[in-house]
């Protein structure tokens, strides 16, 4: 079994609310469960209006990236759970100071 940490960035099939099957986007992982889920939230090209958001590029990144020309914007309010079974492959990981201003502003899943 793959070992993910918080601050990796991996693809996964994420869906929105409303959103049919989920689409193949990337996704920061939060927290990693002893039970083989993580929690993540979703990254988008768009730049959201009305939710908290997270802008990168590709300086925040330690290791690797994302295919960027532009910045990207996470969504810290959007957490979900998925198995680790469920990641296509990793991207990067973000750095440690970006991995913690996530961190301080995602909400706790229970």
């Amino acid at each position: 079994m793959s070992h993910y940490a918080a601050g990796d960035v991996v693809l996964a099939p994420f869906r929105f609310r409303g959103e049919g099957s989920g689409k193949i986007r990337p996704v920061v992982v939060v927290a990693a469960g002893t039970d083989g889920m993580l929690t993540v939230c979703p990254v988008s090209q768009r730049k959201p209006s009305g939710v908290a958001y997270l802008q990168v590029s590709l300086g925040d990144f330690m290791r690797g990236g994302l295919d960027l020309l532009d910045e990207s914007y996470i969504l810290p309010g959007s957490p979900c759970r998925m198995s680790i079974s469920e990641i296509i492959g990793l991207k990067g990981r973000l750095s440690g100071s970006t991995t913690a201003e996530i961190l301080a502003i995602v909400p706790c899943i229970r």
